[in-house]
């Protein structure tokens, strides 16, 4: 008797392959309350932030595990490209890892190999915990863990630009993101990403993943903007940080408001 394969955990990667888009957030509080709230709001994805904000791995473990019981996909933003840093997020139930500047094909195999284990790929064997988080033994965590993971790239520098082809040629990138502010900060245009120069960098980068198949994300800040870029095949919107969300739910909460 033939015995089935065991379904993969992640769903992002199907609803991608069938032209579906998806909207997340960026959590950078160390805050399981956010995280839950969040994740029951019909966000599809949540990155826990690692690069930029005060989590630590136990925040990040108990965040992660905040998104249970819900159909939010956990995924979390390292520091740096380095295969040692994705490693403890997925082996405490993160199903993918974005990666920041990705400037070359040899950046981006590095982060392709740093998610699945050998031969495809040179994760080091420990998931202690994400079983867990997904109420699996080890050998079924382990049948799905290659397929499940995400990984996510950003192009935020004018070199990855330059180089987008020879990057979006890259095998096993499952979802390729326009990061905006960085990439203004790398010509020093720091803040202003509605500058022309930084516009016509964010098309270039946006016709090159287009070009290449692969799923292509963005930061959309309000509705239309959200439209407009899933009109040009956008499949994965951030729709702020979770800072940025409170901010904009307090201003929108004093709207007509006599004060």
């Amino acid at each position: 008797m033939t015995v089935a394969a065991p379904m993969p955990l992640n769903r992002l990667r199907k609803e991608w392959r069938e032209g579906r888009p998806t909207f997340g957030a960026i959590a950078t509080i160390p805050s399981i309350q956010t995280v839950q709230i969040m994740a029951r709001c019909g966000i599809d994805w949540i990155i826990v932030d690692l690069e930029h904000g005060p989590i630590d791995l136990t925040s990040a473990h108990a965040m992660i595990t905040a998104t249970a019981g819900t159909p939010c996909v956990p995924l979390a933003r390292i520091a740096a490209n380095e295969p040692w840093l994705a490693k403890a997020p997925m082996d405490i139930g993160a199903l993918g890892i974005n990666f920041p500047m990705i400037c070359s094909r040899t950046d981006a195999e590095k982060a392709v190999r740093s998610l699945r284990y050998p031969p495809k790929g040179d994760r080091f064997w420990g998931p202690f915990h994400a079983p867990f988080r997904w109420g699996l033994s080890m050998p079924d965590y382990m049948a799905t863990a290659d397929d499940d993971m995400i990984c996510m790239i950003t192009i935020e520098h004018a070199d990855a630009v330059e180089r987008i082809d020879e990057i979006m040629a890259t095998p096993g990138i499952d979802v390729a993101v326009i990061g905006p502010g960085d990439l203004a900060t790398s010509i020093n245009k720091r803040g202003q990403v509605d500058d022309p120069e930084v516009q016509a960098l964010m098309r270039r980068a946006e016709e090159g993943i287009l070009k290449s198949g692969v799923p292509i994300g963005g930061v959309a800040r309000t509705a239309d903007q959200a439209n407009a870029m899933i009109d040009r095949g956008y499949l994965a919107l951030a729709l702020g940080f979770d800072w940025s969300l409170f901010q904009r739910g307090i201003a929108a909460a004093f709207q007509g408001i006599k004060r």
